[in-house]
């Protein structure tokens, strides 16, 4: 049985999902070798399936921000992801930390990854987001690369204080970085008492109860009038991924926190609010129309 679509009136919202297995998170790159992810079995196509399968339940469309390494590895799910509609963008080739990378050897991830992306889904790939949010103040350089390699649009930036990542002073709606011809569209945040709370998926909607963030959007919506950016992964939906023991206690706590609670959450988000394509709900902004 399809679900009933939200009203049609109602704002839309960007719903993405980062497209990478539970092995390759930054919480156990100390503790899971790069150099062994061929031997691990991969869940990624089954987790990531899940999400197709609730998304045409709900008749809904989404950005799939994939990692090249998947793809090389998966082109059935590459396949269809782009011929259920949804938008086909880059993750980067093998989910290095953009901080962690040089011009050149940023633009040639960029590059491997938007061919296999490219050459496998038959579309042009124009949206990139950096692995944990990686791109920011410190390596504006970033935002050059991915113009010349011509990416039209990054959502790399999260305007919050976190140990991993965050940009706090970013803006927190389309912005060109500092001048540029690219479009920087930061994952969502609420604005309250000085600061910005985060209210755009993962671990913390895991982690806080649901109420949180339909508070959060419905607020967004009210006081703001405009769309709110969500995005998972597919490893958050699979309660029953390996432990890695190896990893510090605060990452594996954080990585599998309510894992189980996620299918009946997205259900809930799905059917609460009207969601969206990247590109198609901030056409406007990417075409060069933001502020």
């Amino acid at each position: 049985m399809t679900a009933a679509a939200p009203d049609p009136g109602l704002i839309r919202n960007a719903l993405t999902i980062d497209v990478e297995d539970y092995f390759q998170v930054q919480a156990y790159a100390g503790a899971i070798d790069r150099a062994s992810w061929d031997t691990i079995p991969r869940r990624v196509e089954a987790n990531t399936t899940l999400i197709l399968d609730a998304l045409a339940r709900h008749t809904t469309q989404a950005t799939f921000f994939t990692l090249g390494w998947i793809a090389d590895r998966h082109p059935g799910l590459i396949r269809r992801i782009v011929a259920e509609g949804h938008e086909l963008a880059s993750h980067g080739y093998g989910h290095q930390l953009v901080t962690d990378l040089t011009p050149a050897t940023f633009r040639a991830d960029l590059e491997r990854a938007k061919a296999v992306l490219e050459d496998t889904g038959g579309v042009e790939v124009r949206g990139y987001r950096a692995p944990t949010f990686s791109i920011g103040p410190r390596n504006a350089w970033a935002w050059d690369v991915l113009a010349a390699t011509g990416h039209g649009y990054s959502s790399s930036v999260f305007p919050v204080r976190h140990d991993l990542y965050g940009t706090p002073d970013a803006p927190r709606r389309p912005y060109h970085p500092e001048g540029r011809s690219i479009v920087e569209i930061p994952l969502t945040t609420v604005a309250a008492f000085g600061r910005n709370f985060p209210c755009a998926g993962g671990g913390y909607f895991r982690l806080l109860p649901y109420a949180t963030y339909r508070f959060g959007i419905r607020h967004l919506h009210r006081a703001e009038r405009r769309p709110a950016v969500f995005y998972s992964h597919p490893w958050e939906f699979d309660p029953g991924q390996p432990d890695v023991p190896q990893a510090k206690r605060a990452s594996r706590f954080r990585h599998r926190v309510n894992l189980a609670l996620m299918p009946a959450r997205l259900e809930r988000l799905l059917t609460d609010f009207a969601w969206g394509r990247m590109d198609q709900v901030f056409a406007a902004d990417i075409a060069g129309g933001a502020a």
